[in-house]
Protein backbone atom coordinates (compact mmCIF):
# COMPACT_ATOMS: atom_id res chain seq x y z
CA UNK A 1 0.00 0.00 0.00
CA UNK A 2 1.44 3.46 -1.12
CA UNK A 3 0.51 5.68 1.58
CA UNK A 4 0.44 9.33 1.27
CA UNK A 5 -1.09 11.83 3.70
CA UNK A 6 0.14 15.17 2.46
CA UNK A 7 -2.45 16.30 -0.30
CA UNK A 8 -2.93 18.91 -2.03
CA UNK A 9 -6.67 20.30 -2.58
CA UNK A 10 -8.33 22.24 -4.68
CA UNK A 11 -11.87 22.88 -6.20
CA UNK A 12 -13.18 22.40 -9.76
CA UNK A 13 -16.65 23.68 -10.54
CA UNK A 14 -18.82 23.62 -13.43
CA UNK A 15 -22.19 25.04 -15.13
CA UNK A 16 -25.34 23.71 -13.97
CA UNK A 17 -27.42 21.48 -13.94
CA UNK A 18 -25.11 18.55 -12.85
CA UNK A 19 -26.17 16.39 -10.12
CA UNK A 20 -22.98 14.72 -9.09
CA UNK A 21 -24.77 12.52 -6.16
CA UNK A 22 -27.11 11.38 -8.85
CA UNK A 23 -25.17 11.13 -11.49
CA UNK A 24 -22.32 9.02 -10.01
CA UNK A 25 -24.29 6.68 -7.78
CA UNK A 26 -23.90 3.73 -10.04
CA UNK A 27 -20.58 3.37 -8.90
CA UNK A 28 -22.34 2.07 -5.70
CA UNK A 29 -25.63 0.77 -6.73
CA UNK A 30 -24.06 -2.78 -7.82
CA UNK A 31 -21.49 -2.66 -5.00
CA UNK A 32 -18.09 -1.37 -4.25
CA UNK A 33 -15.45 -2.95 -6.87
CA UNK A 34 -12.27 -1.09 -5.20
CA UNK A 35 -11.22 0.44 -8.36
CA UNK A 36 -14.13 3.39 -8.57
CA UNK A 37 -15.48 4.09 -4.93
CA UNK A 38 -18.11 6.36 -4.12
CA UNK A 39 -19.27 6.88 -0.73
CA UNK A 40 -22.41 9.08 -1.78
CA UNK A 41 -19.87 12.14 -1.14
CA UNK A 42 -16.42 11.18 -2.29
CA UNK A 43 -15.64 9.54 -5.66
CA UNK A 44 -12.27 7.69 -5.48
CA UNK A 45 -10.79 6.85 -8.40
CA UNK A 46 -6.96 6.62 -10.23
CA UNK A 47 -6.18 8.91 -13.44
CA UNK A 48 -2.70 8.98 -15.39
CA UNK A 49 -0.48 11.64 -15.81
CA UNK A 50 2.57 11.33 -17.87
CA UNK A 51 2.43 7.81 -17.30
CA UNK A 52 2.21 7.64 -13.40
CA UNK A 53 -0.92 6.30 -11.73
CA UNK A 54 -2.50 9.13 -9.64
CA UNK A 55 -5.17 8.14 -6.82
CA UNK A 56 -7.74 11.31 -6.49
CA UNK A 57 -10.42 11.78 -4.19
CA UNK A 58 -13.30 14.12 -5.68
CA UNK A 59 -15.64 15.49 -2.77
CA UNK A 60 -19.24 16.96 -3.86
CA UNK A 61 -19.23 20.33 -2.36
CA UNK A 62 -22.14 22.04 -4.40
CA UNK A 63 -25.52 21.93 -5.39
CA UNK A 64 -27.33 20.37 -9.00
CA UNK A 65 -27.51 24.31 -10.01
CA UNK A 66 -23.88 25.10 -8.69
CA UNK A 67 -21.80 21.65 -8.83
CA UNK A 68 -18.78 21.82 -7.61
CA UNK A 69 -15.81 18.92 -6.02
CA UNK A 70 -13.22 19.27 -4.15
CA UNK A 71 -10.82 17.64 -5.56
CA UNK A 72 -7.60 15.47 -3.30
CA UNK A 73 -4.18 14.61 -5.17
CA UNK A 74 -0.73 13.37 -4.07
CA UNK A 75 0.86 16.47 -5.50
CA UNK A 76 0.71 19.69 -6.16
CA UNK A 77 2.87 18.77 -9.81
CA UNK A 78 0.27 16.95 -10.97
CA UNK A 79 -2.44 19.24 -10.21
CA UNK A 80 -3.23 21.07 -13.15
CA UNK A 81 -3.36 17.48 -15.67
CA UNK A 82 -5.69 16.14 -12.77
CA UNK A 83 -8.09 19.93 -12.77
CA UNK A 84 -8.47 19.19 -16.53
CA UNK A 85 -9.12 15.58 -16.34
CA UNK A 86 -12.05 16.00 -13.44
CA UNK A 87 -12.95 19.36 -15.70
CA UNK A 88 -14.19 16.93 -18.56
CA UNK A 89 -15.74 13.94 -15.75
CA UNK A 90 -19.25 14.12 -16.55
CA UNK A 91 -20.79 14.56 -20.58
CA UNK A 92 -23.87 17.38 -20.40
CA UNK A 93 -24.17 18.59 -24.26
CA UNK A 94 -26.22 21.64 -22.68
CA UNK A 95 -27.51 22.93 -26.47
CA UNK A 96 -28.22 19.51 -27.64
CA UNK A 97 -29.91 18.70 -24.87
CA UNK A 98 -32.10 21.63 -24.55
CA UNK A 99 -33.23 20.99 -28.19
CA UNK A 100 -33.82 18.16 -28.13
CA UNK A 101 -36.46 18.39 -24.92
CA UNK A 102 -38.45 21.03 -27.02
CA UNK A 103 -38.92 18.18 -29.44
CA UNK A 104 -38.79 14.66 -26.83
CA UNK A 105 -41.77 14.84 -24.25
CA UNK A 106 -40.04 11.98 -22.52
CA UNK A 107 -36.44 12.98 -22.23
CA UNK A 108 -38.00 16.62 -21.04
CA UNK A 109 -39.83 14.67 -18.45
CA UNK A 110 -36.83 12.98 -17.33
CA UNK A 111 -34.64 15.66 -17.50
CA UNK A 112 -37.33 17.40 -15.26
CA UNK A 113 -37.74 14.80 -13.07
CA UNK A 114 -34.23 14.08 -12.82
CA UNK A 115 -32.25 17.21 -13.49
CA UNK A 116 -28.72 16.82 -13.56
CA UNK A 117 -27.66 13.52 -14.19
CA UNK A 118 -25.18 13.14 -16.58
CA UNK A 119 -22.99 10.32 -18.21
CA UNK A 120 -19.99 9.96 -15.83
CA UNK A 121 -16.88 9.47 -18.19
CA UNK A 122 -14.36 6.55 -17.11
CA UNK A 123 -10.86 7.48 -17.99
CA UNK A 124 -8.91 4.61 -17.57
CA UNK A 125 -9.33 3.07 -20.53
CA UNK A 126 -8.38 -0.37 -19.87
CA UNK A 127 -10.41 -0.49 -16.75
CA UNK A 128 -13.63 0.46 -18.56
CA UNK A 129 -13.33 -2.15 -20.98
CA UNK A 130 -12.43 -4.74 -18.27
CA UNK A 131 -15.60 -3.80 -16.41
CA UNK A 132 -17.39 -4.23 -19.87
CA UNK A 133 -15.99 -7.54 -20.02
CA UNK A 134 -17.47 -8.55 -16.22
CA UNK A 135 -20.15 -7.59 -16.79
CA UNK A 136 -21.36 -9.90 -19.85
CA UNK A 137 -24.02 -11.60 -19.04
CA UNK A 138 -24.41 -11.41 -15.17
CA UNK A 139 -25.98 -9.20 -13.21
CA UNK A 140 -24.18 -6.04 -11.93
CA UNK A 141 -23.97 -7.12 -8.41
CA UNK A 142 -21.68 -10.46 -9.34
CA UNK A 143 -20.16 -8.11 -12.07
CA UNK A 144 -18.82 -5.69 -9.16
CA UNK A 145 -17.98 -8.58 -7.15
CA UNK A 146 -15.77 -10.00 -8.93
CA UNK A 147 -13.95 -7.06 -10.43
CA UNK A 148 -12.84 -6.38 -6.59
CA UNK A 149 -11.67 -9.53 -6.83
CA UNK A 150 -9.73 -9.19 -9.67
CA UNK A 151 -8.13 -5.69 -8.42
CA UNK A 152 -7.12 -7.42 -5.08
CA UNK A 153 -5.42 -9.95 -6.88
CA UNK A 154 -3.84 -7.92 -9.92
CA UNK A 155 -3.96 -4.50 -8.89
CA UNK A 156 -2.11 -2.01 -6.97
CA UNK A 157 -3.20 -0.16 -4.09
CA UNK A 158 -3.26 3.59 -2.88
CA UNK A 159 -4.12 5.43 0.04
CA UNK A 160 -5.19 8.80 -0.28
CA UNK A 161 -5.47 10.31 3.04
CA UNK A 162 -8.32 8.60 4.76
CA UNK A 163 -9.32 6.83 0.98
CA UNK A 164 -8.18 3.80 -0.23
CA UNK A 165 -8.74 2.55 -3.90
CA UNK A 166 -7.03 0.19 -6.52
CA UNK A 167 -5.55 0.26 -10.16
CA UNK A 168 -5.52 -2.75 -12.26
CA UNK A 169 -1.85 -3.62 -13.30
CA UNK A 170 -1.92 -4.36 -17.13
CA UNK A 171 1.71 -6.05 -16.98
CA UNK A 172 0.69 -8.59 -13.91
CA UNK A 173 -2.96 -9.48 -16.02
CA UNK A 174 -1.13 -9.90 -19.18
CA UNK A 175 1.11 -12.48 -17.09
CA UNK A 176 -1.60 -14.35 -15.62
CA UNK A 177 -2.88 -17.83 -16.13
CA UNK A 178 -6.58 -18.47 -17.03
CA UNK A 179 -6.61 -20.64 -13.85
CA UNK A 180 -6.09 -17.77 -11.52
CA UNK A 181 -8.70 -15.52 -12.80
CA UNK A 182 -10.75 -19.07 -12.58
CA UNK A 183 -10.19 -19.10 -8.90
CA UNK A 184 -12.01 -15.50 -8.58
CA UNK A 185 -14.53 -17.15 -10.37
CA UNK A 186 -14.66 -15.99 -13.61
CA UNK A 187 -15.70 -18.12 -16.52
CA UNK A 188 -12.75 -19.36 -18.07
CA UNK A 189 -14.13 -17.33 -21.67
CA UNK A 190 -13.95 -13.85 -19.63
CA UNK A 191 -10.50 -15.10 -18.10
CA UNK A 192 -9.13 -15.60 -21.32
CA UNK A 193 -10.97 -12.25 -22.61
CA UNK A 194 -9.47 -10.52 -19.91
CA UNK A 195 -5.99 -11.84 -20.17
CA UNK A 196 -5.82 -11.28 -23.80
CA UNK A 197 -6.85 -7.49 -23.70
CA UNK A 198 -3.83 -6.56 -21.12
CA UNK A 199 -1.64 -8.79 -23.59
CA UNK A 200 -2.56 -6.84 -26.13
CA UNK A 201 -2.35 -2.97 -24.12
CA UNK A 202 0.87 -4.55 -22.87
CA UNK A 203 2.68 -4.96 -25.73
CA UNK A 204 1.04 -2.31 -28.24
CA UNK A 205 -1.41 -4.31 -30.51
CA UNK A 206 -4.10 -2.43 -28.95
CA UNK A 207 -3.37 1.65 -28.66
CA UNK A 208 -5.44 2.46 -26.08
CA UNK A 209 -4.08 6.06 -26.53
CA UNK A 210 -5.02 6.12 -30.10
CA UNK A 211 -8.78 5.84 -29.80
CA UNK A 212 -9.48 9.10 -28.52
CA UNK A 213 -8.87 10.35 -32.16
CA UNK A 214 -10.45 7.53 -33.87
CA UNK A 215 -13.18 7.79 -35.50
CA UNK A 216 -16.72 5.73 -34.33
CA UNK A 217 -16.32 3.25 -36.71
CA UNK A 218 -12.21 2.70 -36.21
CA UNK A 219 -13.02 2.12 -32.53
CA UNK A 220 -15.55 -0.30 -32.98
CA UNK A 221 -13.20 -1.94 -35.71
CA UNK A 222 -10.04 -2.12 -33.22
CA UNK A 223 -11.93 -3.28 -30.02
CA UNK A 224 -14.50 -6.07 -31.83
CA UNK A 225 -10.91 -7.38 -33.29
CA UNK A 226 -10.06 -8.78 -29.82
CA UNK A 227 -11.84 -11.96 -28.37
CA UNK A 228 -14.27 -11.31 -25.92
CA UNK A 229 -14.73 -7.24 -27.24
CA UNK A 230 -18.18 -7.10 -29.41
CA UNK A 231 -19.91 -4.39 -30.59
CA UNK A 232 -22.02 -3.58 -27.01
CA UNK A 233 -18.98 -3.32 -25.45
CA UNK A 234 -17.62 -0.70 -28.25
CA UNK A 235 -20.35 1.10 -28.50
CA UNK A 236 -20.38 1.12 -24.56
CA UNK A 237 -16.62 2.61 -24.57
CA UNK A 238 -17.89 5.41 -27.23
CA UNK A 239 -19.92 6.69 -25.38
CA UNK A 240 -18.71 6.33 -21.26
CA UNK A 241 -15.06 6.94 -22.30
CA UNK A 242 -15.09 8.70 -25.32
CA UNK A 243 -18.08 10.70 -24.18
CA UNK A 244 -19.17 10.39 -27.94
CA UNK A 245 -23.03 10.71 -28.52
CA UNK A 246 -23.32 7.09 -28.79
CA UNK A 247 -26.68 4.82 -27.96
CA UNK A 248 -26.05 0.98 -27.15
CA UNK A 249 -28.82 -0.33 -28.96
CA UNK A 250 -27.90 -3.75 -27.88
CA UNK A 251 -27.58 -3.61 -24.06
CA UNK A 252 -30.26 -4.93 -22.15
CA UNK A 253 -30.75 -2.12 -20.03
CA UNK A 254 -30.97 0.09 -22.58
CA UNK A 255 -33.74 -1.64 -24.90
CA UNK A 256 -35.55 -2.06 -21.83
CA UNK A 257 -35.40 1.44 -20.94
CA UNK A 258 -36.22 2.79 -24.21
CA UNK A 259 -39.36 -0.18 -24.54
CA UNK A 260 -40.12 1.41 -21.34
CA UNK A 261 -40.61 4.85 -22.42
CA UNK A 262 -41.59 4.88 -25.88
CA UNK A 263 -43.09 1.41 -27.02
CA UNK A 264 -45.48 0.73 -23.92
CA UNK A 265 -42.90 -1.55 -21.86
CA UNK A 266 -42.43 -3.31 -25.09
CA UNK A 267 -38.80 -5.06 -25.47
CA UNK A 268 -37.84 -3.65 -28.56
CA UNK A 269 -34.81 -5.43 -30.70
CA UNK A 270 -31.10 -3.35 -31.39
CA UNK A 271 -32.81 -2.02 -34.44
CA UNK A 272 -35.97 -0.90 -33.17
CA UNK A 273 -33.75 1.26 -30.31
CA UNK A 274 -31.81 2.66 -33.08
CA UNK A 275 -34.60 3.73 -34.76
CA UNK A 276 -36.49 4.93 -31.60
CA UNK A 277 -33.68 7.09 -30.84
CA UNK A 278 -32.35 8.39 -33.92
CA UNK A 279 -33.64 11.60 -32.88
CA UNK A 280 -31.81 11.90 -29.89
CA UNK A 281 -28.57 13.18 -32.17
CA UNK A 282 -25.73 14.80 -29.81
CA UNK A 283 -27.36 14.65 -26.66
CA UNK A 284 -27.97 10.95 -27.30
CA UNK A 285 -25.68 9.99 -24.18
CA UNK A 286 -27.28 12.26 -21.69
CA UNK A 287 -31.26 10.89 -22.79
CA UNK A 288 -29.70 7.39 -23.16
CA UNK A 289 -28.38 7.93 -18.99
CA UNK A 290 -31.73 9.87 -17.69
CA UNK A 291 -34.11 6.85 -19.12
CA UNK A 292 -31.42 3.91 -17.83
CA UNK A 293 -31.51 6.36 -14.12
CA UNK A 294 -35.10 6.13 -14.43
CA UNK A 295 -35.13 2.62 -14.56
CA UNK A 296 -32.79 2.32 -11.80
CA UNK A 297 -34.89 4.05 -10.39
CA UNK A 298 -38.44 2.16 -10.69
CA UNK A 299 -39.17 5.59 -12.47
CA UNK A 300 -40.45 3.50 -15.51
CA UNK A 301 -41.45 0.00 -15.40
CA UNK A 302 -38.81 -2.69 -16.12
Amino acid sequence: MEALTSLHTFTVRWPGPIDVPASLELFRRWGDDGIERWNGQVLVRTTRVVGQVIPVACTNVGSVMAPAVAVAVPDAAVAPAVEALVQRMFVTAPEALSTLTLSDPVVAHFDSRFPGVRPVLQAEFFTALVRSISAQQVNLRWAATTRRRLAEAFGHPYSLGPYQVIHLDVERLAAAEVAELRALQFTTRKSEYIIALARAVGDGELELEALRTSSDDEVIARLTALRGLGRWTAEWFLARSLGRPRVVAGDLGVRKAVGAAYLQGRMPSESEVRSHTAHWGEAAGVAQQLLLHALSEGEIDR
